[in-house]
């Protein structure tokens, strides 16, 4: 047991983040996301929020503050018509943990799917909200 980590951040989750690097990106996935198809690096938080999952992260990991936006949003299908509330609580997180008011890139849907593929790791979450997937830009400290 470490003292001040989440314990919602498992061993598996706290390797990949030290890996990672400036630049890298990590996708938090819901749990309609094709993660174990597309994922480099796949980490099971089944059972979690993305949004537990997204502000248990970034209790640890910065954002990168050179990117104009380092944080991505699969935009939605032209014609779906969801709320997105999710996306605001997103937001919330991100502006209280890491100072971002307006961090979303807004990704088409097949655009998203490349760039998830492409990540350092896919966390899929238990999280049922439509559009309920993020890429996270790690920054330095």
């Amino acid at each position: 047991m470490l003292k001040g980590i989440p314990t919602l951040l498992s061993p598996e989750l706290l390797k990949v983040l030290a890996e990672m690097g400036h630049g890298d990106e990590i996708a938090i996935v819901d749990a309609n996301f094709p993660a174990a198809s597309h994922a480099q690096r796949l980490i099971r938080c089944d059972g979690h929020s993305a949004t537990d999952v997204l502000d248990a992260i970034l209790t640890l990991m910065p954002l990168d503050a050179f990117a104009e936006k380092p944080a991505a949003l699969m935009q939605k299908v032209p014609g779906h018509n969801v709320e997105t509330l999710i996306w605001d609580r997103f937001r919330e997180i991100i502006a209280a943990r890491a100072g971002f008011e307006d961090p979303f890139e807004m990704v088409e849907r097949f655009a998203f799917y490349e760039r998830a593929k492409k990540a350092y790791a896919i966390v899929a979450t238990g999280e049922t909200a439509l559009y309920g997937c993020i890429i996270l830009k790690k920054g330095v400290l």
